[in-house]
């Protein structure tokens, strides 16, 4: 049970790799419930059961891991938008933080969904990766492609994205 509740404060970075035009709908419709409807589009979740779940529906499609502070402190000021597609960083006061690191903080420590922030754009639009993915995007990352679980190598790709 301790274990349980310590991990539901992980957050994770879910990325979209792949198109979904010859998908199952039950995929799609997963997609569309975790606001990624588009490819290198990303989202910040915690790691409730809720959201393993429907993680491992969309597998094929969508890369995940655990986020350092340092590539969600650069995701944020570089990628994060609030209402008006204006920067998150020079409207950080609307958050009701003082900086980019305390939010930083309250998301990976679990305090705050990000989604939940007021004004906030949900979802992250990442450029393709440079210098391409490493692997097929249609096999697993534990076979030496793209998709699915990949742990603290999210930091790379998502470094590489921004």
């Amino acid at each position: 049970m301790a274990q349980q509740t310590q991990e539901a404060f992980k957050s994770l970075i879910v990325i979209k790799i792949r198109g979904t035009i010859s998908a199952r709908r039950e995929t799609r419709e997963t997609l569309e419930l975790l606001r990624l409807t588009h490819t290198n589009h990303a989202i910040l979740i915690d790691s409730r059961p809720a959201y393993k779940g429907m993680l491992q529906r969309v597998n094929n499609y969508v890369t995940w891991g655990e986020p350092t502070k340092e590539t969600l402190v650069a995701l944020l000021s570089k990628r994060g938008r609030i209402a008006g597609n204006k920067k998150l960083a020079e409207n950080i006061a609307t958050t009701s933080y003082q900086s980019i690191d305390e939010l930083a903080d309250a998301l990976l420590s679990g305090k705050i969904a990000y989604k939940n922030l007021p004004e906030i754009e949900a979802r992250f639009k990442l450029h393709p990766p440079s210098k391409g993915y490493h692997g097929a995007i249609k096999t697993s990352f534990r076979t030496g492609g793209e998709s699915g679980y990949r742990g603290e190598a999210i930091n790379d790709l998502v470094k590489r994205m921004i």
